[in-house]
């Protein structure tokens, strides 16, 4: 089987492995809308899933200090098998069981919805400093493969949520005034979970295939040493032709028991700080905001946001196989203007339901356009971070990890009293004219 120990084959099973790590919580948020229909917490529930996600922090948390005061005993592959087997069965269990109520201190309460959102969460939030490690034992160039399936892991749930028909609504006249009539979806919640069952277990069977590949291409290494060093040379010329093999997980343990003190250099540092940051805005900061941006625009324009900026992300992924940015001026410059365009989508929130250029062309043209640049740019900044803390050594992937969690916590945290507690911004009303 030659074609199995192809490049592309690996590229394919590493892409369809990072598309596992953040689906489950991007599939509950878009999937939101249909749940609070049924479940009796209602639009309280977006304020639930929050808490439940920084919960889920508990399993970044244990792992780290497992790293920290025992170095070499946590086995990464283990933890992954487990992690991936638990999120498919707590998948399962919420196509099943997710509609159904329990009462509580006298009070209807979704509490099989709940708990298994908090798995989901904690599989997710682990994910970010297990399967990222896991990818020190691959070539540079399979990292910017890994984050492109990140990518995927946003925009498959997005594009079937579009196809299920979520929030479709249709404006009608009636004798008190235009009211919003809300559509029907073209199919249940329960075969939204059934996918994402499926797209977990996709996940953990190219997982699978992986590590048995690890383990017959480490063999093959002994026996071509020679052949392989010369195709490494062909690295970053030709990426997806490329055959490196995975480390063996002898230097694997090495790299791990290896003093880290080397690696806390200040360009190091100054990447784990893009990266926070970017993941801040991108993962937190932003997406509890960009129904306020993007509603009083229009449905559509809310809607080709989310789905333009979710192709955004494979899309500038891929890119980055081919050119990647090292200039760490270059890549704060980046930085910057995505933080510009950031800037200006909180300002179109914070001026919701009245922003500028309402009931204009070039209004949504600029929200869209603006969205599109703001997660590309820093889906690209990711990708090229990754990459370079990847060539610093199996520590540095573990905080790599670390501070995309970290980030992205941070930013939801700040977002959660100003959303949901004093509620800051003003959502725009359906079929209303809110702005004479």
């Amino acid at each position: 089987m030659a074609w199995w120990n192809h490049a592309i084959v690996t590229h394919i099973l590493v892409a369809l492995f990072g598309m596992g790590s953040w689906i489950s919580v991007n599939s509950l948020w878009v999937e939101l809308p249909v749940v609070v229909g049924v479940l009796p917490e209602e639009w309280n529930l977006p304020a639930y899933l929050s808490v439940l996600i920084a919960f889920g922090n508990l399993g970044p948390v244990a792992v780290t200090l497992t790293h920290h005061f025992a170095p070499g005993w946590l086995n990464e592959r283990m933890v992954i098998h487990i992690i991936q087997v638990l999120a498919v069965v707590a998948a399962v269990f919420l196509a099943l069981f997710w509609s159904q109520v329990v009462t509580v201190a006298g009070e209807p309460r979704s509490v099989p919805f709940l708990l298994l959102t908090f798995i989901l969460s904690f599989v997710c939030c682990t994910s970010n400093v297990t399967f990222l490690p896991f990818m020190f034992r691959y070539p540079p160039q399979y990292i910017r493969t890994f984050f492109f399936g990140q990518g995927l892991c946003a925009l498959f749930p997005c594009v079937v949520a579009l196809g299920q028909g979520v929030g479709k609504l249709e404006c009608s006249e009636t004798a008190n005034g235009t009211k919003p009539h809300y559509l029907k979806e073209n199919f249940p919640a329960q075969n939204f979970f059934w996918f994402l069952s499926v797209m977990l277990a996709i996940s953990a069977l190219c997982f699978l295939a992986l590590t048995y590949r690890v383990v017959t291409l480490t063999t093959a290494e002994e026996v071509q040493k020679t052949e392989q060093e010369t195709v490494k040379t062909e690295e970053e010329t030709q990426p997806l032709q490329n055959e490196d093999s995975p480390v063996s997980e002898e230097q694997v343990e090495v790299e791990k028991q290896a003093p880290v003190v080397a690696f806390w250099t200040s360009r190091n540092i100054y990447l784990l700080l893009l990266l926070g940051i970017s993941n801040a805005l991108t993962n937190g900061v932003l997406p509890s905001v960009q129904s306020f941006a993007c509603l009083p625009y229009g449905t559509m324009t809310f809607h080709l946001s989310v789905v333009l900026g979710n192709i955004a992300n494979p899309l500038v992924c891929f890119v980055a196989m081919f050119v990647l940015l090292r200039s760490s001026i270059g890549l704060g410059m980046m930085s910057l203007g995505g933080c510009i365009f950031a800037a200006y989508l909180m300002a179109l929130a914070a001026l919701s339901p009245c922003p500028p250029l309402l009931g204009s062309q070039s209004g949504i043209a600029l929200v869209i356009i603006s969205w599109i640049i703001f997660t590309g740019l820093f889906s690209y900044l990711k990708v090229v971070v990754g990459t370079l803390l990847h060539e610093a050594g199996h520590a540095a992937l573990l905080w790599c990890g670390v501070f995309i969690q970290a980030g992205s916590l941070i930013g939801a945290l700040a977002m959660f009293p100003l959303v949901s507690v004093y509620q800051v911004f003003q959502r725009a009303q359906d079929c209303t004219d809110n702005c004479s």
